[in-house]
């Protein structure tokens, strides 16, 4: 089984590749499925019927938009039918969720869900503050920022559970410009997030992109897959996270043998929000 369970598209704020694209190069490397997972991030992001233009300004603001979810979820079924028989696709999306926005994610899942397959949880911001811009680390310890995020993540886990992964779980390690905050620290509430995740038959993903981002470790760290693992976590997916065609796959064979190496016998697909495991 070649995968990949984290792509991104044209309905994506930060990418331009259409699903098309994706799918004509899977064909190419030969792939069997590919699971889209574009980007909703409520508390910084207006939703698609909220402005009249994809990047609409307000109160001297620029706003980039969530998924269109019609013409998403219609575009989807366009390319099952077109591809039928030469390419599974499944449907996903990517929430960048925190705890005040919960309600909104609950009210898309009342209304999209039984057209999902599959839900990333991610962290992509805290308080509404970016990591990629430095905001939300700015005025606090490499100790504040570090924490601050995984108890946002535990926070989410024990309050949303419409999901089915949680996705590059230490991302806050990507934008650590003090370097890398030791395992050993935040080990223990980790421990809390993926016994919490397990009990409530979640998983993790393991996101193939660190190499793209030049990062020492997997994302997350082996240190991390191992204690989900030891915690007796056995769903989890292989995404690239690609936003490009260049990327799709991108070292999905890899990981697959890095999961091997780690103990791990099987990594998993989804259906209706479903895991579907495979042997690695």
């Amino acid at each position: 089984m070649y995968t990949d369970y984290h792509i991104h598209t044209e309905f994506s704020d930060d990418s331009l590749t259409k699903m098309e694209n994706h799918i004509e190069r899977a064909m190419e490397l030969g792939m069997d499925e590919l699971c889209f997972t574009d980007h909703v991030d409520y508390g910084i992001k207006p939703d698609w019927d909220e402005w009249d233009k994809p990047f609409a300004i307000h109160e001297g603001i620029y706003y980039i938009l969530n998924v269109n979810y019609p013409e998403y979820f219609a575009k989807l079924l366009r390319m099952r039918r077109i591809y039928q028989g030469k390419m599974v696709i499944k449907a996903g999306l990517e929430f960048g969720v925190q705890c005040h926005t919960i309600p909104q994610y609950k009210k898309l899942i009342e209304q999209y869900g039984s057209q999902l397959d599959f839900v990333l949880l991610s962290i992509h911001e805290v308080e509404d503050k970016e990591f990629w811009t430095g905001d939300f680390q700015k005025g606090r310890t490499q100790e504040e920022y570090n924490m601050r995020y995984y108890e946002e993540m535990l926070a989410v886990v024990e309050k949303f559970h419409d999901y089915s992964v949680l996705a590059h779980v230490d991302l806050i390690s990507r934008y650590d410009k003090a370097g890398l905050y030791p395992f050993e620290k935040i080990k223990p509430i980790l421990t809390k997030i993926f016994q919490t995740a397990i009990a409530d038959g979640k998983g993790i993903e393991l996101n193939t992109s660190s190499t793209h981002y030049k990062l020492k470790d997997t994302t997350p760290s082996r240190d991390i897959l191992r204690l989900y693992h030891d915690l007796g976590g056995r769903i989890i997916t292989i995404g690239s996270d690609a936003h490009n065609v260049k990327r799709l796959a991108e070292y999905v064979p890899e990981s697959m043998q890095i999961l091997s190496e780690l103990g791990f016998t099987e990594f998993c697909t989804f259906e209706k929000m479903e895991p579907i495991f495979h042997k690695l």
